[in-house]
């Protein structure tokens, strides 16, 4: 599996739709669909407006390569990401056991 570092992780800071957008270089109307889709996490800002977690900027584009790459509708890319983050689940477990985990 290939790991592509896109951003550092920060603190949890949120941004906003259009500031989030910026940064994952994607269509503001885009990250609304992703958030309003269930793909993307947001949290409920001090003015009303939703605010989005630094580190969903990977997911974002995470989900623009499964996308682009396998050509996936929304709701299989939602399936692939949570049995992918089920797999990085498993493996992190493995890696806690006493014995550790071998490739």
């Amino acid at each position: 599996m290939s790991r592509y570092a896109l951003v550092r992780r920060a603190a949890s800071v949120g941004l906003t739709v259009e500031q989030f957008a910026a940064a994952a270089g994607l269509h503001p109307g885009m990250v609304s669909r992703m958030v309003a889709l269930g793909l993307l996490d947001a949290d409920p800002g001090p003015a009303g407006a939703a605010l989005l977690p630094v580190g969903q900027v990977a997911r974002a584009a995470r989900i623009v390569r499964l996308r682009a790459g396998l050509g996936l509708n929304y709701t299989a890319v939602g399936v692939v990401l949570d049995l992918l983050d089920r797999i990085e689940e498993l493996e992190a477990a493995l890696r806690a056991r006493p014995t550790g985990y071998r490739r």
